[in-house]
């Protein structure tokens, strides 16, 4: 006999659990504390399940039969009501928390370690401007690959190519992420390759070394301050990358040896790096400590802001105040290092090659060798900086000369 509210109503406690049947699997269990609770007995695959429903009143008796036809309607298509259940209330509980904005922070909250802090400041800050305003407060689980696209299309439209292939690549990660993680079972960024015309290798703007006396008047003559002035030379007479000059710090100097020994986690190759410093780098080094000496870093940041370093921009508009637009970067010292030490003739390329730091793919996972070609980097860094104090001079045929000497 079908149940009635009346019936229901009226169902006393009893010392042990009851039921109230309302036919095919749907009952009533009545606990001794008086409780009224929905179960749904059901077979599935050949084994007995239950599945809970509710609580009566807060399930009425119509919404429990409605519940009971729609797990029926699972059954016949070969599903487990059970299963569906729990797997909607996990997309429920992962809608609610896991927002992109969350997502993406657990992500690169991980995965900054791994990366030089350049790096991550500005991964970071591309994921800020060009996704979190539509995507940010979203629901993982309700991103599809058509949400992901206009954002693409806007950055490949501002003519910023490489923005909009570094963004691919961050979503992509960030999405892989999420699969890894089980709140996702597909990654919807791994459809955006091919949506963008991937962008021309470029190389970092880099003058000719003939150049180099004319860049080096146009530096002692340019209005900026004493510690920008020191960046620029010091980065050519290093030639490091910009990000592992900027966060360089005092304790890595070692003033008996005479090197500058920067930790793993801020290479590109992760891989602690050692400079040999010549007595120009070093006497830069001291003329630096009169002015940056206070802080631990070589080169902090002059203004009250959350980055305790110079700005990335700074030596590069530098650069711009000299006239140098799209002519010469920063990162581009290293190019006119490589060119004049590899056209010398004077040293070995896998000696240039272990100054500038590059590692080989294949060699990656070798152990590393502090000692690795040291006596010579040494008297190359000497050399070079030789070169650089030829060339301040303005003598640009004397360039010829320190070359072939």
């Amino acid at each position: 006999m079908l149940l009635t509210d009346k019936v229901i109503r009226n169902a006393l406690p009893k010392p042990r659990p009851y039921k109230l049947s309302d036919g095919d699997g749907l009952h009533l269990l009545v606990q001794p504390c008086g409780s009224k609770l929905w179960r749904l007995r059901y077979r599935f695959l050949g084994k007995e399940k239950m599945l809970a429903i509710g609580k009566y009143p807060e399930i009425p008796l119509i919404e429990a039969r409605d519940c009971r036809y729609e797990a029926r309607k699972l059954l016949r298509a070969n599903k487990d009501p059970v299963q569906c259940k729990r797997e909607a209330k996990r997309a429920a509980l992962l809608d609610d928390g896991n927002t992109f904005r969350t997502l993406a922070r657990d992500w690169f909250d991980t995965n900054k370690k791994q990366w030089t802090p350049e790096h991550a400041e500005r991964v970071w800050r591309r994921l800020e401007i060009h996704a979190m305003h539509d995507l940010g407060n979203r629901p993982v689980t309700h991103i599809r690959t058509p949400d992901l696209v206009p954002l693409i299309r806007r950055v490949e439209k501002k003519k910023k190519p490489e923005t909009a292939s570094r963004l691919i690549r961050s979503l992509h990660a960030i999405f892989r992420y999420a699969v890894h993680c089980g709140i996702l079972e597909h990654n919807p960024a791994a459809d955006l390759k091919g949506i963008i015309v991937a962008p021309p290798v470029t190389h970092f703007a880099a003058i000719h070394p003939k150049e180099l006396p004319e860049l080096l008047g146009k530096l002692e003559a340019v209005s900026t301050s004493s510690l920008n002035r020191m960046a620029v030379k010091l980065l050519l007479h290093v030639f490091l990358r910009p990000g592992e000059l900027r966060y360089g710090r005092w304790v890595e100097i070692d003033w008996q040896q005479k090197q500058w020994t920067i930790p793993a986690e801020r290479m590109k190759k992760r891989r602690p790096h050692v400079v040999p410093l010549s007595e120009a780098a070093l006497v830069l080094l001291r003329e630096l400590q009169g002015i940056s000496g206070y802080s631990q870093y070589l080169f902090p940041s002059q203004q009250r802001r959350r980055h305790p370093v110079m700005s990335e921009n700074t030596i590069n508009k530098v650069l711009v105040n000299m006239g140098y637009k799209n002519r010469q970067v920063g990162h581009g010292f290293r190019a006119i290092a490589s060119t004049v030490l590899n056209e010398s003739g004077k040293f070995r390329p896998d000696v240039i090659e272990a100054q500038l730091a590059h590692v080989e793919e294949n060699e990656s996972r070798k152990p590393y060798n502090r000692a690795e070609y040291m006596e010579e980097r040494t008297v190359m860094m000497q050399w070079w900086s030789e070169y650089l104090e030829v060339a301040s001079s303005g003598n640009i045929s004397g360039l010829d000369t320190v070359a072939s000497a």
